[in-house]
């Protein structure tokens, strides 16, 4: 019996993604589910980091706080660009 804390999920890969999982799972000797959630588990957290960075830098933005121009020279006078 699965746990209760586990959703099954069906979903349509690409053929050639669904080749290089095949090829992941047998070298590695891991199976699918424990491939597929450390995958998404990643996945979403990097994309959790940035949403939750733009949404502080609107925040900023919101509230005025915004780099003057000479911060930004200064910054690409020792930084390059």
């Amino acid at each position: 019996m699965k746990s209760s804390t586990e959703k099954p999920m069906t979903v349509r890969l690409p053929a050639d993604l669904a080749d290089q999982l095949e090829k992941l799972i047998r070298a590695t000797g891991r199976n699918k589910s424990a491939i597929t959630v450390a995958a998404l588990r990643e996945y979403v957290e990097a994309e959790s980091w940035q949403i939750q960075d733009i949404e502080q830098g609107i925040a900023e933005a919101d509230r005025g706080e915004f780099a003057s121009d000479s911060e930004v020279s200064s910054f690409f006078a020792k930084y390059g660009g």
